[in-house]
């Protein structure tokens, strides 16, 4: 079974969304037989490459509150992420465009390292203050993450490199009706918005695999079979 996550690192629903699906797969009896591929999404395309700041004034802007209304918004993400074990400042966090981030997050993925990228950024963004929206930060992590850092500042060098795959993502997303992240699709069968609890997960994942390998129907009917006890004589 295939499970593909539309997600954006600045999203801390999808920094949340990700745990929580990790934990419903962990219950689910099948999980050795899925492959998880993490696929692009942008929330901001629009932001020039430059224009990086502090998250409250970005959220007071965009949702049209006062500053202490987004502080309030960020404190209850906050404590949804530390119930889940995750670490999570409500405040000093940067904003900013998010594509040179996937075109690395494609380069991790060809050489086999995407998730553990993933990870890092997230944490780096969301708990550790530290903004990967600078080019240099971007390259500490990715190196802890397993890249190499002169080929990771090629590619950031390079505006086209890996820029084809995260717009395919993004035409996919749009194309399968995905306007928000996380989105979770299993098998291209069933979709999954949102940042859901784990067990919404699991079972999600139960039915899609029932779905995909049906439990055999057996037709009963008056025709003669053999048992243990020998075959049935027929009249």
């Amino acid at each position: 079974m295939r499970v593909e996550i539309w997600s954006d690192i600045a999203c801390p629903w999808c920094y949340i969304g990700k745990a929580r699906f990790e934990k419903g797969l962990a219950k689910f009896a099948h999980r050795d037989d899925v492959e998880v591929v993490h696929r692009s999404f942008e929330l901001d395309p629009g932001r020039d490459k430059g224009d990086i700041g502090p998250v409250i004034p970005m959220l007071a802007k965009k949702y049209g509150r006062t500053l202490d209304e987004a502080r309030e918004m960020e404190a209850h993400v906050a404590s949804t992420a530390h119930a889940e074990g995750l670490g999570y400042l409500a405040d000093g966090r940067d904003h900013g465009n998010t594509f040179d981030i996937h075109r690395v997050l494609h380069l991790a993925k060809a050489r086999g390292r995407q998730s553990e990228l993933l990870d890092l950024a997230y944490r780096a963004n969301f708990a550790e203050e530290r903004s990967v929206f600078d080019p240099e930060v971007l390259v500490e992590i990715a190196v802890a993450a397993g890249l190499d850092a002169d080929e990771v500042r090629t590619v950031l060098a390079d505006a086209d490199a890996y820029a084809d795959e995260v717009r395919a993502d993004e035409r996919e997303a749009a194309g399968l009706g995905a306007n928000a992240v996380p989105f979770f699709v299993l098998d291209r069968a069933y979709g999954i918005s949102g940042g859901q609890p784990a067990e919404v997960f699991t079972q999600a994942l139960e039915q899609a695999w029932q779905a995909r390998t049906p439990a055999l129907k057996i037709v009963e009917g008056d025709a003669e079979a053999c048992g243990p006890e020998g075959c049935e004589v027929p009249r």
